[in-house]
Order: structure tokens, then C-alpha cells, then sequence
């Protein structure tokens, strides 16, 4: 039976997925043989309900491609339900702590945590793992904690310390507008983000960040940046269709 493990890029290895905000199974299977290395669900600002989610589950192990899921908060039940759905990780929005980050990843982890336990869900493989393979299995889901805010920049490396947690994840977009700002290009955004790259490689985490392009996925690789979330489902379908679009304008224009 396929897991749902999956490991964080280590040494000079990156990774790249991008962001799934259809709720298409078919979309899942798609990108699954596209070679990304991963996708994260976004729950958070996505119609992703519990079925939903759980189709894509299983387009993602029928097709091979790990599944994170953005979930929408920090709440042990959401972050419960993804992971029983065979998450291999949860991408936790608005971390501002040390203390939220401990609390996240006790949600997640049955040892030493207060996740749930049953063996019916997909992530313990219907009850075929048993008990100590279902925990073990499910104590191997990845953790990653948000930073996009002001404050949370400030505690970035003890929230990358907190021990479970296996990366941060930078979110300039929030982060901007947690400064006053409406530009998540602004030079005060990229000053807070290499201060948390920093801060992230001090604590001997993978940081990760949300890319445009793959010009600015080679800018942040070089400042240490290892796991990329590079676009989405929806921008990869806009720009397929803008350049069908030109091609075809020129077309008429040549004609």
C-alpha cells in the first residue's frame, strides 16, 4: 500500500510543487507526472471541503504525488482530518510563536502529542498498518509553520527550533500587509524575508517560500530557500490560455 511519507529537501537538493486551489481529482493526476516533487491543497483560501480533499488524496496516491494541505487555522480537528485523509504534511497558516508552533505540531503527532487515533482512515491504511505502523507512519508527517507577520518574523527561529517542526514558510503577501504595506515586493518585505531565511538556516530548518517565477525561485535557491511552492493550477492554466490566446492574435494579424 502507498504512504503518505515524504521528506524535506536536505543539503543543496531543493524541491518544487505548486498550489492546487481547483477541487479537480483530474488536476491531481495531472500534475502527478509532471516530476513536481510535491503539492500543497490550499484549504485556506480554496473551496477544499473534507470530500474534496479527500478525492484529491487519492488522485495524489494513485498518480505518486505527495499532497500537503494549507489548512485554514491551527485547530486540531482540521489538522486531524487532513492528515487521517493521507496528508503527507500541513502547511499551518499565521504561526506567531514558539508556543503555537508546539501546539501545531502536538495536534499532529500521536507520540509526545494529542493527535487522535483510529485505524480506519487512509492514513492508516484501513487497519492494515496496525497500530504501531499507523503511528509510526503518521508521526513522519511533515510540519510547516507559516511566518507572515511583523511579530512572527521577530520569533521566526525560535518557531523554527520548536522540535517536530520541519520547516517555516515565508508568506510575503500577509507579511506585507502586516507592515502597511500593499506590495509583497516591497524592499522592507525583502529585508523581514532574509531575515527569516536566516533565522530558519540558524535553527537547522527547511525554509520554503510561495515563487512567481522560476527567475525568482534561482534569487531565493541562492539565499537558501529549499522548498518552493512555484505558482498554481490556476496560473498554469491562465498562462497556457494567454499564450494560445497571442498565438492566435498573431495568426489573424499575419493573415
Amino acid at each position: 500500500m502507498m504512504t503518505t511519507s515524504y521528506e524535506l529537501p536536505r543539503g543543496d537538493a531543493f524541491h518544487a510543487g505548486t498550489f492546487v486551489k481547483t477541487t479537480s481529482a483530474q488536476t491531481i493526476e495531472i500534475l502527478g507526472g509532471c516530476g513536481l516533487d510535491f503539492a500543497v491543497l490550499d484549504a485556506e483560501h480554496a473551496p477544499f471541503d473534507r470530500a474534496a480533499i479527500d478525492l484529491a488524496m487519492i488522485a495524489g496516491r494513485a498518480s505518486g504525488l505527495p499532497l500537503f494541505v494549507r489548512v485554514p487555522d491551527r485547530s486540531a480537528a482540521g489538522l486531524l482530518s487532513v492528515l487521517d485523509m493521507g496528508a503527507a504534511g500541513v502547511l499551518v497558516p499565521h504561526v506567531e510563536s514558539a508556543e503555537h508552533a508546539r501546539e501545531v505540531v502536538a495536534h499532529c503527532r500521536y507520540v509526545g502529542g494529542d493527535r487522535g487515533y483510529s485505524s480506519s482512515p487512509r492514513a492508516a491504511g484501513y487497519g492494515a498498518l496496525g497500530m504501531k505502523g499507523a503511528i509510526a507512519e503518521g508521526d513522519r508527517n511533515v510540519v510547516i509553520c507559516q511566518i507572515e507577520s511583523a511579530p512572527a518574523v521577530e520569533q521566526a527561529q525560535r518557531i523554527a527550533a520548536v522540535a517536530g517542526v520541519g520547516g517555516i514558510f515565508i508568506g510575503r503577501a500577509d507579511l506585507a500587509l502586516s507592515m502597511g504595506l500593499d506590495d509583497a515586493q516591497h524592499p522592507r518585505v525583502f529585508e523581514a524575508t532574509e531575515h527569516v531565511i536566516r533565522a530558519g538556516l540558524a535553527a537547522g530548518s527547511t525554509v520554503g517560500m510561495f515563487v512567481g517565477s522560476t527567475a525568482e525561485r534561482e534569487k531565493y535557491l541562492a539565499l537558501g530557500v529549499r522548498w518552493f511552492v512555484q505558482g498554481s493550477d490556476q496560473s498554469l492554466l491562465r498562462q497556457g490560455a494567454q499564450a494560445i490566446a497571442r498565438s492566435n492574435s498573431s495568426r489573424t494579424l499575419q493573415a
